[in-house]
């Protein structure tokens, strides 16, 4: 569920001012387009176009996931769009949408992809229905809502210790107002996102904004004894779970993970 939650944190849930189909569509892909890891390579707006003229994209419940596919590397991304009138979306339950979930879905990613749709339908199914985001007056309420999904999403994703270590990221990511206020809020936040290398000679290198929890993974064996646990770690000062692998060519291995900073 990384990519829905770093799009509520990163300010990309949207209200959807209009209820024609193909304008939101166009609106919703215009914000995945402006997403910088994207670049100016694809045209977001005409392939999410031609891919809904494929295939109605509405899974029911008030509730679409249009997306776009590409071949070039890099991350699962999407970008939310809310509807309170709805959106005559021609969907197969005959029922307006008022959730648009717009992904921008690399081919390596694609597991990930239908993890986390799978992941939101079963979260859809243990809550009430879509259709009271109609009746919501204010953005931040669908917002916390769509925390909520997150949470059970990961309940149903994951093992119960790397779970809490998750959902703590999701508590965090509910506390911070979204546009200029949260970049202000920003730093004094707790999560840390990190990457680890790894080459062919099991050699480690790890990526962080934070320079002490690189210092204290890249310590001799600590990665090791990381990758060992599995469901997360202690490490001086940090709770640390990975929660993906991505293995490429010549035996090189990416893992993504997250650490709560628990001490200074």
């Amino acid at each position: 569920m990384k990519s829905l939650l770093d799009a509520l944190q990163d300010g990309r849930l949207v209200e959807l001012s209009v209820t024609d189909k193909d304008k939101a569509l166009e609106n919703l892909a215009l914000l995945v387009e402006a997403i910088p890891d994207i670049g100016t390579q694809m045209d977001i707006v005409r392939d999410v176009k031609e891919r809904e003229a494929q295939a109605n994209t509405g899974i029911g419940g008030g509730v679409a996931i249009p997306h776009v596919r590409t071949a070039r590397e890099g991350e699962l991304l999407c970008a939310v769009g809310w509807s309170p009138q709805g959106i005559d979306y021609g969907a197969p339950d005959g029922k307006k949408v008022h959730l648009l979930i717009m992904y921008y879905v690399p081919d390596s990613r694609r597991p990930l992809y239908f993890r986390e749709v799978s992941g939101l339908a079963k979260a859809m199914k243990r809550t009430e229905s879509i259709e009271a985001f109609a009746g919501i007056e204010d953005i931040q309420t669908v917002r916390h809502k769509l925390l909520d999904w997150v949470a059970l999403a990961i309940d149903e994703a994951v093992p119960d210790a790397k779970a809490r270590m998750i959902k703590l990221e999701v508590r965090q990511a509910a506390a911070v107002p979204a546009g200029a206020e949260a970049e202000k809020a920003r730093p004094a936040a707790a999560i840390v996102p990190f990457r680890i290398l790894a080459d062919e000679s099991r050699r480690f290198l790890v990526l962080s904004q934070d320079a002490k929890l690189i210092a204290a993974l890249e310590r001799p064996g600590e990665i090791e004894r990381l990758l060992a646990a599995g469901e997360g770690a202690d490490v001086e000062g940090y709770k640390v779970a990975l929660f993906s692998t991505t293995v490429f060519a010549l035996n090189r291995t990416v893992y993504e993970g997250m650490a709560v900073r628990v001490s200074a």
